[in-house]
């Protein structure tokens, strides 16, 4: 079989992005996700009241790697695509430090999101041959494109 393309994206209507702000509890938001198989499209996304772009972009890698779990897609090998530097960085660079230290940040706080990146931590260790890759958001990668698309049509629909 040939490479499994994933694309996730996660978004929040933060009305409260000022200065000093924070989300609301009435503020919408939603994540989505496609899979690529070699004949076959699977996507999915989900909307929420009160969540941070930070928490959806998380959950739609680990709602992605759940469903590919469920179809016992995850010893295949598998490209991650997603326009979030937080989620990529965090699994490629700051997860195993984290962890190491007792969930606590270079700076000893508190690593944010604390539940998304320890489930994270649990479901990655199911994945063995995947790879991850950043894409530009709303830049004309059309997975990208369409994952961006339906997390909004999430949110519209809220």
């Amino acid at each position: 079989m040939s490479e499994i393309l994933v694309y996730t994206d996660g978004g929040s209507r933060n009305t409260g992005n000022v200065k000093g702000g924070s989300v609301q509890a009435t503020d919408k938001a939603a994540w989505a996700y496609l899979i690529k198989l070699e004949n076959q499209k699977i996507s999915d996304s989900k909307g929420y009241l009160g969540a941070t772009n930070n928490q959806m972009e998380l959950t739609a890698v680990l709602e992605a790697l759940r469903k590919l779990y469920r179809l016992e897609l995850n010893q295949e090998k598998i490209l991650l695509i997603s326009d979030s530097q937080y989620v990529l960085k965090g699994i490629q660079e700051w997860l195993a430090g984290w962890k190491a230290k007792g969930w606590r940040t270079a700076n000893k706080k508190p690593v944010k999101n604390l539940e998304l990146w320890q489930a994270m931590d649990r479901a990655l260790q199911y994945f063995p041959n995947i790879d991850y890759q950043w894409t530009k958001g709303h830049a004309g990668d059309s997975g990208n494109e369409f994952v961006d698309e339906l997390l909004n049509q999430t949110m519209d629909q809220l």
